[in-house]
């Protein structure tokens, strides 16, 4: 009796001495963004979530959101020289982590144009009829403009930030519509299009610019009518990394990673099927997916058949389609905050980080799309949209390096993931899709709080 006594007088000293407990809660009201929150230290009813970082999974690269070109030029060209600089300090730093900057760690680059682009362009455009396989007319000219510039500038800020790079379409006399626009890759340019990609590489490495993951194309699947697009088929992609694209990085001992798919959810049998050719496989580090159709299970669907991989969520555009906080916030929280890495993602991405109030700039595609900040070029004001505050929630307190660490428990409505970081503190974000209040309890070693989250709320705990 003695013993379990003094055992538990321990316990509840441990508690009792335990770090503070900071809590950030952002409402659908918007009365309250990533602010201060008080927790109940006293355990009271209600579900529990309990957190164990013994157990732990994928090791975190980071959060963020496109560098688009039309995203590029809006923040060089639509705002002032301080207000550029404020912008993109408090986009890819954490200011300390004193509740100014967001600290995104990881950015995707368009290579040529997408819709998001004020002109179409590749790299290597040719007349009509014309074609260059040896890459003559390459050129990094259209991305230094603006592009280049914006993204030394993170780089700057934060030299850990993870850059990849994905083709919306090969340069056009490389297709079968001569165009930028729809068709698929002729087998003749196989070998093209690799160099095409690592000759990208090499230069954006010259220019201070490391690129350290490709997905072969841009949404494999989809042929858009009015901006770069390209079909490439499982088999398509397995010809083109197992016989081109892997050897050629392999043998000029580049690490630039491979990752697979760069599409949707809702058909997980064409990375699997890309990834049953043993070929390509060998050259592929892990599989990109996007969110606008199926749902985010599909991650851990193709992980479970090839768990050597590493998952990565490479996609996600919040729009006017979606406007409502109340309804929104909680989605791309549940989903992409939470749902991408519960799935195995060591990096989150949204699609554009910059766009206009006329949701541009951009030349067909999506004519509503938001970005994670709106900039009115007309004064350079800058607008903080949903997007902006659910992946502030991790992005500001889960550090590049993170390990994803197990929790538990909770109720139907709450969703939660939980990380440790490099320098030992703990990020717990939990949302409540449900419409009503959920008071819950959290259990971690040496911790036990309770906390009421509001319907549609989310809200992170750092200790």
């Amino acid at each position: 009796m003695k013993t379990l006594l003094l055992t538990l007088t321990a316990a509840l000293a441990g508690i009792a001495n335990a770090a503070p407990v900071r809590a950030f809660l952002t409402t659908a009201d918007q009365q309250q963004l990533l602010a201060p929150s008080a927790v109940d230290k006293a355990a009271k009813a209600g579900d529990v979530i309990r957190v164990d970082p013994k157990r732990q999974h994928q090791r975190i690269a980071g959060f963020g959101a496109a560098i688009t070109e039309g995203s590029a030029w809006l923040i060089r060209h639509g705002m002032s020289d301080t207000q550029r600089d404020a912008l993109m300090r408090e986009l890819f730093t954490r200011e300390g982590n004193d509740g100014k900057g967001l600290g995104f760690e990881f950015t995707r680059l368009t290579i040529g144009a997408s819709d998001f682009s004020r002109r179409h362009y590749s790299l290597d455009d040719m007349p009509p009829g014309q074609t260059d396989p040896s890459l003559a007319h390459f050129s990094l000219a259209p991305e230094r403009e603006d592009v280049i510039p914006a993204v030394k500038q993170a780089l700057a800020l934060n030299p850990k930030l993870q850059v990849m790079a994905s083709p919306w379409s090969a340069p056009g006399w490389m297709k079968t519509t001569d165009s930028l626009v729809q068709g698929q890759l002729k087998p003749e340019h196989y070998a093209s299009f690799a160099k095409y990609m690592v000759r990208y590489v090499e230069e954006m490495k010259a220019e201070g610019v490391p690129i350290f993951a490709l997905t072969l194309q841009n949404e494999p699947h989809f042929e858009p009518g009015d901006y770069p697009g390209m079909r490439m088929t499982p088999r398509t992609r397995a010809t083109v990394v197992g016989q081109h694209l892997g050897p050629l990085l392999q043998a000029k001992g580049m690490k630039t990673q491979l990752l697979e798919w760069d599409h949707n959810w809702d058909e997980p049998w064409s990375p699997l099927s890309m990834l049953s050719d043993a070929t390509a496989r060998q050259y592929v580090s892990g599989v990109a997916w996007h969110c606008y159709a199926g749902d985010v299970s599909a991650q851990s669907q193709v992980a479970q058949q090839f768990p050597k991989l590493d998952v990565w969520f490479t996609e996600c555009s919040g729009g006017e389609w979606k406007p409502q906080w109340a309804e929104t916030l909680p989605w791309i929280t549940r989903n992409l905050v939470i749902g991408s890495t519960r799935h195995g993602a060591r990096g989150v991405l949204m699609w554009n980080l910059a766009l206009d109030p006329q949701y541009g700039p951009h030349l067909g595609g999506c004519k509503d799309c938001r970005g994670v900040v709106t900039i009115d070029p007309k004064d350079g004001k800058v607008t903080r949209n949903i997007e902006y505050y659910a992946f502030g929630h991790a992005s500001r307190f889960v550090q590049q390096g993170a390990r994803r660490v197990d929790s538990d428990g909770g109720a139907k409505g709450l969703d939660h993931v939980a990380f440790t970081n490099p320098d030992g503190s703990t990020a717990l974000i939990v949302s409540n899709s449900a419409a009503e209040a959920r008071r819950f309890t959290v259990q971690a070693p040496g911790q036990r709080f309770s906390y009421e989250l509001p319907a549609s709320g989310v809200v992170t705990f750092t200790w």
